[in-house]
């Protein structure tokens, strides 16, 4: 008994004395993306632990019984909705046996303002778990917020040297929004290539023909097979763009996703007279 009440106030001691770290507070993204900006906002002050695996798409992926195990056990929860197993994730969410903070980011995030708007959203989330780091976490959103609007900067100045606005598309529709950003002229749009027919190839060929289309942008997570047949009926070039960092594996981060995105459309159009 003696041994027990010296452990304890020792324990006490080491605790005010600020020698026993308290345990971070986790952070459970559903997907890549939201993992990179929670853990550039939160730096060292959080756990961050991130469902879906960089390169994967959350609607082609199973869930673990440790995905189950990390929300229970975390403060805040950071999901898209688009997710098809998030009801699951939700219903973990509510037999914690501690609060469980949820964010919903809805929409794309591959128009840089897009992302930054996340970024702040989770920023103001993480405060209310850390009031104390608000700062830190202001902070870290500012200096994320110039990067990358340098390099929207640089990428949307080579497309305008490029004189993309003049170059007709049809875009795979998650890569809709940042291939419209970049300026490209986008005639149409498809969705996931398993919800489409031959009746949709061939409305969409005769919008490629009658609109002179240069690019067929494809969405590498959604499958590239159907744009490289409908590139091939219109006689285009088919250009298949990443929607998560990882894939290729080189790339390791939203802003050199964006980079690469980018300079793929670019290297298929710099040929042209």
């Amino acid at each position: 008994m003696r041994k027990l009440l010296y452990i304890g106030i020792l324990l006490m001691l080491l605790t005010n004395l600020g020698i026993i770290v308290q345990a971070k507070p986790l952070v459970v993204a559903t997907n890549a993306i939201f993992g990179e900006f929670a853990a550039i906002i939160g730096e060292d002050l959080i756990e961050v632990f991130t469902i879906t695996p960089m390169g994967f798409c959350p609607a082609h992926y199973d869930l673990r019984p440790s995905d189950i195990a990390a929300v229970t056990d975390a403060a805040l929860v950071i999901y898209q909705g688009f997710e098809p197993w998030m009801e699951t994730l939700l219903a973990s969410v509510e037999s914690s046996q501690h609060p469980v903070q949820t964010i919903q980011l809805t929409g794309e995030w591959n128009r840089p303002s897009y992302a930054i708007e996340k970024c702040e959203a989770i920023a103001e989330a993480l405060s209310e778990t850390l009031p104390e780091s608000t700062a830190t976490f202001e902070k870290n959103v500012a200096t994320y917020r110039d990067k990358l609007t340098a390099l929207a900067e640089v990428l949307q100045e080579k497309a305008g040297r490029l004189g993309v606005g003049n170059v007709s598309v049809i875009s795979m529709q998650w890569q809709f929004f940042f291939v419209s950003w970049l300026g490209f002229d986008v005639v149409a749009t498809y969705g996931m290539p398993e919800n489409l027919s031959l009746k949709d190839l061939i409305e969409l060929r005769k919008i490629g023909e009658e609109n002179e289309v240069v690019l067929v942008i494809d969405n590498l997570q959604s499958g590239a097979d159907f744009g490289g047949k409908l590139a091939e009926e219109i006689g285009a070039i088919q250009v298949v763009l990443t929607n998560f960092p990882g894939t290729p594996p080189e790339i390791d981060s939203y802003l050199e996703m964006l980079e690469t995105n980018a300079e793929a459309l670019f290297s298929a159009i710099e040929p042209l007279p």
